[in-house]
């Protein structure tokens, strides 16, 4: 797989560079014992206050060292990606941070780190200092686990106990809020992929149809393999699984919606909005994220950890903080919805029936849906991939308007399928389309003449899109089409001359207008113009509909 890396022995130490390098390193420096010593630390630290180390193995970015600063960890050590850092290391983070007040250590529940941060805080005891340790086991996945992973939750235990260290509190009592912390949350992940090593070709487990729950962050196999559904399914099953785990109690809970790498945003939001439907959110008032907060490098799945609330712990997670990484909670609510405003009034015509209209109208509807993926597929080698989709959509608005369309008046006609298409219809295909029928809609009304009307869409599509012919557009397929049906009134011959047309631009190198204009010349050759091939697809199915 390809990523962004120099060597891969050295991509922990070059992250760690870039991530102080962007940070302003203002309040953050490191260790200067690169590459086996790898430890982020504020530089404002006076050793006045309990001191807070925690960390693991890389690929889980922003944590660990996202989370060092005021308010929170003193010191993250960083091991190399998925792999717990050395004692040597632990013992260098723990000498570099503590004062009198003594140190804190918050490990993640893993065999390495449990040894490698244990037998560094028996040394840095053998050397007089204070250190006491705390081991965080979140992982609901497996029930009953004598010995459950710590995962996401743990960002919880790091904002409470450095809440309490930052008010001052003593070693024991701030030992006393992590323990409580780690004793109420409850965190269960969800993944539609595995996750890919730095330099490593992937080597993905699951099949197509499948998803694992209750995973790991290290990409190690879920508790369980479900069958891959619809969004709403999914969560529901990762937020009940979640929900069953939890005390019967009356107890109100914040919750933090972590992305584990390869999620991007808008599908986090989606991912938010399916949640919102579970009973779990009942349960719960505050919300951090969607965010990247714990990750497992670009693993394409979610976790969601709980804490139960009381007002200590409340209070501890709205403390302020200096890491931008962490997110503060936020009251979970639901969407007002206002009105919009009618800024242009919708077409208003009596419905009536055409049958040659109607069945071209029908035609259209049915073909973009059958050819949505074929069109996607084309325009993803040269665009972005959604023209099919954007002309389907199109043809499901009309389809829903289908018995009240006026079929018997060709200008009213036009027009309302225009403004269906304005509403309705995404992207700029969608105004471009809008515009053609209005246009052709105006033209109509003084000249009853579909193709006269056609071309004179046509000329507005030209003059607003900024397309001509020879552009690698659709109107390479539509002009000569329109020409034809305009000259010979034959649906058969502008089919034919719509198809010479987009089979023409598969040897243009050089696209004048749209997102094939920022295509080089190698990608285009034979291929087909997206919205070309649909123009003419449309054209060949309603003539053979004639014949």
């Amino acid at each position: 797989m390809k990523s962004f890396l120099n060597s891969r022995d050295t991509v922990v130490v070059d992250a760690i560079d870039g991530f102080l390098m962007s940070s302003g390193a203002v309040d953050l420096c490191r260790l200067d014992d690169f590459p086996d010593i790898k430890v982020v630390l504020r530089s404002d630290w006076d050793r006045t206050q309990v001191a807070l180390v925690s960390g693991g193995g890389s690929g889980h970015e922003p944590a660990h060292a996202g989370f060092v600063g005021g308010g929170m960890l003193t010191a993250a050590v960083c091991g190399e990606v998925f792999a717990s850092p050395s004692v040597d290391a632990v013992l260098a983070g723990i000498l570099a941070v503590t004062g009198d007040p003594g140190c804190l250590l918050i490990v993640k529940n893993y065999t390495g780190d449990r040894l490698n941060f244990g037998l560094a805080a028996e040394r840095a005891r053998a050397m007089g200092l204070k250190v006491e340790l705390v081991i965080v086991g979140d992982d609901v996945a497996l029930p009953g686990a004598r010995q459950p992973r710590g995962i996401a939750g743990t960002l919880f235990v790091h904002k409470l106990a450095g809440a309490a260290a930052s008010a001052g509190r003593s070693l024991a009592e701030v030992k006393a809020v992590a323990e409580d912390a780690a004793a109420h949350i409850h965190s269960l992940g969800l993944s539609l992929s595995t996750c890919s090593m730095p330099g490593v070709e992937p080597q993905e487990r699951l099949a197509a149809d499948q998803v694992e729950l209750g995973l790991g962050i290290h990409g190690e196999p879920g508790a369980r393999v479900v069958p891959m559904a619809s969004a709403d399914t999914l969560i529901a099953v990762l937020a009940d699984t979640l929900e069953a785990a939890l005390e019967a109690s009356e107890a109100r809970y914040a919750l933090m919606l972590n992305t584990l790498g390869g999620v991007p945003p808008l599908e986090m939001a989606l991912v938010t909005k399916a949640l919102a439907g579970t009973s779990l959110m009942n349960k719960v008032d505050y919300i951090m994220g969607p965010a990247p907060m714990m990750t497992a490098l670009d693993m394409r799945g979610v976790s969601l950890s709980v804490i139960a609330l009381d007002a200590d712990r409340l209070r501890g997670l709205q403390a302020p903080v200096k890491p931008a990484a962490w997110l503060p909670p936020k009251r979970f609510a639901r969407p007002t919805l206002r009105q919009p405003i009618a800024l242009v009034a919708s077409a208003q015509a009596a419905p009536s029936n055409h049958a040659g209209a109607r069945a071209v109208v029908s035609c259209a509807v049915t073909l973009f849906e059958t050819i949505a993926p074929e069109i996607d597929a084309l325009d993803a080698k040269v665009g972005d991939g959604d023209t099919g989709s954007t002309f389907a959509g199109a043809a499901r608005a009309i389809a829903g308007q289908i018995d009240r369309l006026p079929f018997a008046d060709g200008a009213a006609l036009l027009r309302v399928i225009s403004d269906v298409l304005l509403r309705n219809a995404g992207g700029s295909s969608g105004v471009l389309l809008a515009t053609f029928f209005a246009a052709a809609s105006t033209a109509y009304a003084d000249r009853p003449d579909y193709p006269k009307a056609f071309l004179a869409g046509l000329d507005k599509l030209k003059v607003y899109g900024g397309a001509q012919l020879g552009d690698r557009t659709m109107i390479d397929a539509l002009q000569p089409a329109l020409q034809a049906l305009a000259r010979t009134g034959s649906v058969e011959q502008a089919a034919i001359e719509a198809r010479v047309g987009a089979d023409r631009t598969a040897h243009m190198l050089k696209a004048g207008s749209g997102r094939s204009a920022y295509v080089r010349a190698d990608a285009l050759e034979g291929i087909t113009d997206p919205g070309a091939e649909a123009v003419a697809r449309l054209l060949e199915a309603i003539a053979r509909r004639q014949n």
